[in-house]
């Protein structure tokens, strides 16, 4: 287990996150799971997280990330 610290802290955030589509509707395939995959890992450096599992159904997304305290979520 790797510990991170900063100067006054020392820490390990990670966070099981989950979007699920409206009404639960079947529109998730791989082509729309791998875009928006791509989507997070361009924006994962903005926010000082990084990506650890991404998973998805038909209906909702699961990802997994590790993060800083120093940003919201």
């Amino acid at each position: 287990m790797d510990l991170y610290n900063n100067n006054h802290s020392v820490f390990l955030l990670n966070y099981h996150l989950v979007f699920v589509i409206k009404y639960r509707r079947k529109v998730i395939d791989n082509d729309i799971s791998n875009r928006l995959k791509d989507i997070f890992e361009n924006i994962q450096d903005n926010y000082n997280i990084t990506l650890l599992e991404w998973n998805h159904d038909k209906d909702h997304v699961h990802v997994l990330f590790k993060a800083h305290p120093n940003g919201e979520i």
